[in-house]
């Protein structure tokens, strides 16, 4: 079986990853690191990140912020008029170079790690809805589902959707930080809000156990989006 470490959302925390893999160490019992998306903006070293990412051979799911910034460069090659960036954003698009955006732009919606019964996706999957017909769009921005079983991006307007989800598989996600740390029976939220002064935390399969990293210090404002 093979071992792996799922690391919540980073948004260029660069100096905790570190730190997180300092202290479990993959490459000496061969465990594959993976990262739930949202690897760059808002915090110090987007492109530090991304380093890592091709250093430590990690896999890694598409997040609401990578989709940001790809969004914004698809748009420039085409020549049409690009997203509006916010600062934070437009900070990343000016660092990144050619490596940089083709690691952004290969990233999946999600991945299968069939060999320990898990998926991994940025925000969440939608109950009922089978894997293959699941909307990218959710996949990158879904929080909770509504007391009519609608889907939404909103946390207030429903009920956490990793609570309705009824496996087998269990999904690791990132994206709401805002409710920390979910431990439901087949879902586990893994975004503790690392660059709002919070942790970065890992976890570890098959042995299902967290690793947590404080923050050095809040790299951007409240949780959300």
């Amino acid at each position: 079986m093979s071992r792996y470490l799922v690391v919540g959302d980073v948004h260029g925390c660069v100096e905790e990853l570190r730190e997180l893999l300092d202290a479990v160490r993959p490459a000496e019992d061969g465990r594959r690191v993976v990262f739930v998306g949202d690897l760059v903006a808002k915090g110090p070293d987007s492109k530090g990140v991304l380093a890592v990412v091709r250093e430590t051979g990690a896999l890694s799911v598409r997040g609401n912020h990578d989709q940001h910034v790809i969004r914004w460069r698809e748009a420039q090659e085409r020549g049409t008029p690009p997203p509006r960036l916010g600062p934070a954003h437009r900070e990343v698009t000016a660092v990144l170079d050619d490596d940089d955006w083709a690691l952004l732009r290969a990233l999946p919606y999600r991945l299968s790690l069939d060999d320990v019964g898990a998926l991994v996706v940025h925000a969440g999957l939608v109950p009922g809805v089978p894997l293959e017909a699941q909307d990218p769009e959710w996949l990158l921005t879904l929080r909770s589902i509504r007391p009519d079983g609608s889907p939404t991006k909103r946390a207030e307007e429903g009920v956490p959707w990793a609570s309705l989800w009824p496996g087998p598989e269990l999904v690791l996600f990132g994206h709401d930080a805002m409710r920390g740390l979910q431990q439901h029976p087949h879902a586990v939220g893994l975004d503790t809000g690392c660059v709002y002064g919070g942790q970065l935390t890992g976890y570890l399969l098959p042995e299902r156990r967290l690793v947590q990293i404080a923050a050095k210090r809040a790299w951007s404002g409240e949780a959300g989006g």
